[in-house]
């Protein structure tokens, strides 16, 4: 459901019902596509480009095809590959390819851009590396349409998010939103913790299967009580438990995403 509507919105499919627009533009009408399709940037997920080209002679390549002004020293500036504007592409890692692919989508200026996975199959370090540059993109005022099976990706680049199963759009709002909503419960997890100090004050808890006390509380006031009743035992191991992104998708659904950023 997701790639489909991705591909609708980036004029590479034509819807045949509903009604889709973008700009103000009905995407069933294809002779109006071309409109569109002028003031989109596009990174596919399976993105790749010329080998034996530099990262320059690949972006100047592109321009031609676009008949782009864009300056692509300046486009190189802006993602960050002065230092490997002479290097064959076939030489760079997974991150800076990342790196050309979006400056590539960013050749005809574009007022949406469109990221398709754009850290799937990268190490942690390029990954975050690939965050930053969305990040900067973002503070100068770009429109980035993301999408992605990493949880935490969405949580930490987006204003606005919508979760699709089936798809259907089942859930949409800000990070917040959604955790507030349903995130579940916040819980504070308590290690060599003498219970009678909790029962002495009143405060409810359970005991899993690792005889760790979780404490489940809805605001500041209760956290604070919690806090404040085992504060001088120096043996208490203490984590506040928050839920994210993975907590509402698994509420969602049922199903958790894995480290490979598939359902489960």
């Amino acid at each position: 459901g997701k790639t489909t509507t991705v591909e609708i919105i980036e004029c590479l499919k034509t819807p045949d019902k509903g009604k889709v627009e973008v700009f103000g533009i009905d995407l069933k009408d294809k002779k109006k596509q071309n409109d569109v399709k002028r003031k989109i940037g596009v990174m596919p997920q399976n993105f790749n480009a010329f080998d034996w080209l530099t990262v320059k002679e690949n972006l100047e390549y592109f321009r031609e095809l676009y008949s782009s002004k864009v300056s692509t020293d300046e486009l190189i500036d802006r993602v960050g590959l002065r230092k490997k504007m002479n290097s064959m592409y076939k030489t760079l890692s997974g991150g800076t390819k990342q790196r050309v692919g979006i400056a590539i989508s960013l050749i005809n200026e574009p007022e949406l851009l469109f990221l398709d996975e754009p850290t799937a199959g990268l190490d942690p370090q390029a990954r975050r590396e690939t965050w930053n540059l969305i990040r900067e993109l973002k503070e100068q005022g770009k429109t980035i349409f993301l999408t992605t099976h990493y949880m935490e990706e969405a949580q930490e680049l987006s204003d606005r998010i919508l979760i699709i199963i089936e798809g259907k759009i089942v859930a949409g709002g800000s990070p917040n939103e959604l955790i507030e909503n349903y995130g579940g419960n916040k819980s504070v997890i308590l290690k060599n913790c003498n219970k009678k100090i909790l029962e002495d004050r009143g405060i409810k808890y359970e005991t899993d299967t690792e005889n760790q006390i979780q404490i489940i509380f809805d605001n500041n006031e209760q956290l604070f009580n919690i806090l404040s009743a085992v504060t001088n035992d120096p043996n208490v191991e203490i984590e506040i438990k928050k839920p994210n992104l993975d907590e509402v998708f698994l509420n969602l659904t049922g199903r958790r995403i894995n480290a490979e950023g598939l359902a489960k």
